[in-house]
């Protein structure tokens, strides 16, 4: 079948591009839709901090007028910037299990990325590594978790078939509280009173505080996550924007800062699972109905996710990733939370992985980040 691609710019238009997921996996029972107006957003240049140094194109496939798939070609000069490489970015990645319809999308991307003098093409990252990334190429059994994505099995065979090579593993831990050892509880709760002696603390971030923990934070962030595979700092405005929209959900009881005389050196975030809420959404509209069930389903989640854990390098041996998973566990048992997500992990992240396994954490989802050389 002919397979048509046509670009759409933000505008009127951008609502077909965010739709397309929602009509492809109308019938997936674990298909959960990322919100409609802050999906907006994030494509809407004069909103996103992204767009103010980088730039994104935006295509849609269609077959006999049907839209059948849809792909962003993306330009992020900082990632090149920082790690010294010259590649471009595809994402926002769907499309019929046509691989037809599979090649005619990545070529758009692999045009855009050559024009912009690159040698090679990454992804699916929407838009930097920052936010949502990855194909789901293992466990397909549950929904994904909050800022977490989701696709059909087949995604990965047709963009191997297209002769893109696996770039990056991104793994996921389920760490259910009912499993997890009180032996490894107790010993992280001796580490933590053993660190108190050296000037080392960890206490819950204040909501009431939130610019000054913010701050904390970013600096924590740019300094701990530095020399990972696919890091980009976070600009101030892309920071303050994830800050204004994480606050929003964020509970505090979650949240730790490790401290040394006062000053940050590690951070735990943990986010309730709204995607227990977002999946009876199936536009992805909170209006008229969505935003009550976000509101008043919130006290119902029974599981959370660790979005960001980190350490500054000094201080890694120290055993405080051990007391921030330990620290969640125990406010989940206390809020009747029955697991939860530590995602994504890197798949050379050993310390991290060494971690989460401790506590019976079980790697239940795997997601791939793909490379092809131009």
């Amino acid at each position: 079948m002919n397979t048509q691609i046509k670009e759409i710019v933000f505008g009127k238009e951008i609502g077909k591009f965010i739709n397309f997921p929602h009509d492809l996996y109308a019938n997936d029972p674990n298909y959960t839709p990322e919100i409609f107006i802050g999906q907006k957003d994030m494509m809407d240049p004069k909103k996103f901090p992204f767009h103010k140094y980088g730039n994104v194109k935006y295509y849609i496939a269609t077959q006999n007028d049907k839209i059948v798939g849809r792909i962003a070609a993306i330009n992020n000069p900082h990632y090149n910037q920082h790690h010294k490489s010259n590649v471009g970015f595809f994402g926002f990645f769907d499309a019929i299990n046509d691989q037809d319809v599979v090649n005619a999308l990545l070529k758009k991307a692999e045009e855009f990325a050559i024009q912009n003098g690159y040698d090679a093409l990454i992804g699916p990252t929407n838009f930097t590594t920052n936010e949502t990334a990855g194909v789901l190429v293992e466990g397909y059994s549950e929904p994904a978790k909050i800022m977490m994505t989701y696709n059909a099995p087949y995604y990965s065979e047709l963009l191997e078939k297209s002769n893109y090579i696996k770039e990056m593993d991104l793994y996921a831990y389920m760490i259910r509280t009912a499993d997890v050892s009180e032996k490894s509880l107790r010993l992280s709760s001796m580490i933590e009173q053993r660190l108190k002696t050296r000037g080392i603390t960890i206490r819950n971030v204040s909501l009431k505080n939130i610019d000054e923990e913010a701050k904390k934070i970013k600096k924590v962030y740019n300094a701990a996550w530095d020399e990972n595979w696919g890091f980009v700092p976070f600009t101030d405005e892309e920071f303050e924007f994830l800050k204004n929209d994480l606050k929003m959900i964020l509970d505090e009881k979650f949240a730790y800062i490790a401290e040394k005389d006062g000053e940050p050196i590690g951070f735990n975030i943990t986010l309730p699972n709204i995607n227990e809420i977002l999946i009876k959404n199936k536009r992805g509209k909170l209006f008229p109905f969505g935003i009550f069930r976000l509101l008043f389903g919130k006290k119902n989640i029974k599981y959370v996710r660790i979005i960001a854990l980190g350490v500054v390098e000094e201080y890694r041996k120290a055993g405080i990733e051990a007391i921030f998973f330990a620290k969640n566990i125990q406010q989940a048992q206390n809020s009747g939370i029955l697991g939860g997500e530590a995602s994504w992990v890197l798949e050379n992240n050993e310390s991290m992985r060494a971690a989460a396994e401790h506590l019976n954490g079980v790697k239940y989802k795997t997601y791939r980040l793909y490379r092809k050389n131009l």
